[in-house]
């Protein structure tokens, strides 16, 4: 499902303000939510490596739309070889300057890598900020090598959330999201780009949980005060995360049941480059 009338490409920009990257800052509040944010991304992580020990495949991982880096610096804190790619110049720096990953400023069809150099391509909420999902899977096809693997993970428009919430629910992301992706969607489009699914799962310990405590109290999602340039003491945030955190938990239960009924309000998928 596309977004009708999306804005134009010169305008959507305006929707990622600098500080859209997380960063950690050097208080309280911001070192609890990096601690949290590890040991969530610990589920990503082993999803990534089982991929990438199975395939057999040398050379190293491209993490298109890092953002600020932190889950390329985990899996080189793993002994991978990951590099990250990001169009925006401010989600470059974080990456380099605060995670310690070479990064790439550009988009993925003119990443500066030859052709079949990479073992595998992570997109982690990446194809949904798209005009052209299937211009950006070509791209990924010809900068993997052969058996290599992609991981892809979107919001999924066919979750219980959605029919709960509605427009309420955090993952339409209205104007950000251009498009909206079922789990048969997704596949489809996968397998019409030349990629052969191996693997699905319906729960992300990062997103999922996280997912439902934004849509029920937008006000007190960590990103969103960031991204409006919420204003608030030290002391403040760490309550404020802290309250998200009761909530995030509480929801965790439902999250996990949704996910079990294959109704999962993210989909993330393993899938291998076709000869």
């Amino acid at each position: 499902m596309r977004m009708a009338n999306p804005p134009a490409p010169e305008e959507l920009w305006h929707y990622y303000p600098k500080n859209y990257w997380y960063a950690p800052d050097n208080n309280a509040a911001a070192r609890l939510e990096e601690r949290y944010r590890r040991l969530v991304l610990r589920d990503h992580a082993r999803f990534v490596t089982r991929a990438l020990r199975s395939s057999g495949v040398p050379g190293p991982l491209l993490d298109a739309g890092c953002g600020g880096g932190l889950f390329p610096r985990i899996l080189r804190e793993r002994g991978f070889a990951a590099l990250g790619l990001d169009p925006s110049a401010e989600a470059a720096a974080v990456a380099w300057k605060v995670n310690g990953v070479p990064v790439m400023c550009a988009e993925l069809a003119h990443a500066p890598l030859p052709p079949a150099t990479c073992a595998a391509i992570t997109m982690f909420h990446v194809l949904e900020h798209l005009y052209d999902p299937r211009e950006y899977l070509d791209a990924a096809r010809s900068l993997l090598k052969a058996n290599g693997r992609l991981i892809v993970q979107v919001p999924n428009a066919d979750c219980w959330q959605f029919r709960l919430l509605g427009s309420h629910w955090n993952g339409m992301d209205v104007p950000r999201h251009l498009v909206d992706f079922r789990a048969r969607d997704l596949e489809a489009l996968l397998k019409a780009a030349g990629f052969e699914v191996l693997r699905r799962k319906h729960f992300s310990w990062r997103d999922n949980p996280a997912g439902l405590a934004s849509s029920l109290a937008p006000s007190l999602d960590p990103m969103a005060r960031r991204v409006r340039g919420v204003r608030e003491t030290a002391p403040a945030k760490l309550m404020k995360d802290l309250a998200y955190f009761v909530l995030l938990a509480a929801g965790l239960p439902f999250t996990l049941l949704e996910a079990g009924c294959g109704a999962g309000s993210t989909i993330m998928i393993e899938a291998r480059k076709k000869a």
